[in-house]
């Protein structure tokens, strides 16, 4: 690792924004050929949202519909696929995604009145389908909290997927909405080795962390499984089956994985802070993420961007399918009950 190496952070450069017509940048008094880069403080910006609730027109997710109480993510994965929309925003996809947070505090009011609306029908609602409703600015906030809050006054299905052990806190939310079969949960988890998980995720609870998340939530009886993901060749696809041993040791009853795809700016993200972190296995890792996707490291075709193609593609499923029958037979992950939805906000003896 580089000694200018930006310890507790993901991405090590801010790389050009394709939507600005003009771009800052740190020149050094003397004119040496260095970047001046500065581990950056958290910034956080407050957005009024005009919706909440996007429809999701991708045939690859099992969701179709998603929440994102907050644009940015402080966890810094450096793998991350949201960091592109960093962009529309006027930020860098590199450190300003995870050092400049948006906010969105009108959120549970939005989705109230997303609820609300008459023409609406009953359909599980992914939080979050960018980033984790559950980041660490969450805890301060509570935008997360106070939208489960509104699911669970309209008896609404939700979905969760985070990497944050904070889900704990709102257990007695997610107890009443599991009673009434309103939610399931992903936790994921894309490593057990601790060095390459702080490297990887830097500001992510640890994958011991994630385990005790997924029995305490199995404990007080809520659905709960395991997203091992992204699936990176050279680096942690030989954890698949161990990942998920240990998921259904600790009570998860479904399971998940999808590969790296380094699409848009995350490539050249992705491609330095290789390059900076493991040096002797650089070419190896880029080469085996190039085959996966057909000779380029990103591939947006629906139907295998996220499955990846070739030989190296085949071994990573194979992998997985052995494993998940292994430690996944005979569970299942319950499907979400649309009938207890409380269409308008009216309750009635039944609800």
């Amino acid at each position: 690792m580089q000694e200018n190496y930006l310890k507790g952070r993901g991405a090590q450069i801010k790389p050009e924004n394709k939507y600005l017509k003009t771009q800052s940048s740190t020149d050094h008094i003397e004119g040496l050929d260095e970047q001046l880069l500065e581990d950056p403080q958290t910034q956080i910006f407050q957005e009024t949202a005009k919706k909440i609730v996007n429809k999701v027109n991708s045939p690859d997710l099992h969701f179709g519909f998603s929440m994102n109480p907050y644009q940015g993510c402080e966890h810094g994965c450096i793998y991350c696929y949201a960091r592109n929309t960093h962009e529309y925003y006027g930020f860098s996809a590199g450190l300003d995604f995870e050092s400049k947070i948006i906010v969105k505090q009108n959120a549970p009011a939005l989705l109230e009145k997303h609820l609300l609306q008459p023409n609406w029908q009953a359909a599980p609602i992914m939080l979050s389908g960018n980033t984790d409703c559950y980041q660490p600015q969450e805890k301060k906030f509570e935008i997360t909290r106070k939208m489960l809050q509104v699911l669970l006054k309209y008896r609404h299905p939700v979905g969760i997927i985070t990497k944050n052990a904070l889900i704990i806190r709102d257990i007695d939310i997610l107890k009443e909405l599991a009673n009434n079969r309103l939610v399931n949960v992903m936790i994921s988890i894309t490593t057990l080795n601790e060095a390459l998980r702080r490297q990887m995720e830097p500001r992510t609870a640890s994958a011991a962390k994630r385990l005790q998340t997924i029995e305490t939530l199995t404990k007080a009886g809520i659905p709960v499984g395991v997203m091992n993901a992204p699936i990176i060749p050279g680096l942690n696809h030989h954890e698949i089956p161990t990942i998920l041993k240990a998921a259904a040791d600790h009570g998860a009853v479904a399971c998940g994985i999808s590969v790296v795809r380094l699409n848009g700016a995350i490539s050249k993200i992705f491609e330095d802070w290789l390059r900076k972190s493991f040096p002797d296995r650089f070419e190896k890792v880029w080469n085996q993420i190039s085959e996966l996707h057909g000779g380029a490291v990103s591939d947006s075709a629906f139907g295998r961007r996220m499955t990846g193609i070739g030989n190296i593609a085949h071994a990573i499923q194979q992998l997985y399918h052995v494993s998940k029958k292994k430690y996944f037979a005979g569970k299942e992950m319950a499907p979400l009950d649309l009938t207890k939805f409380r269409k308008g906000g009216n309750l009635n003896l039944f609800n």
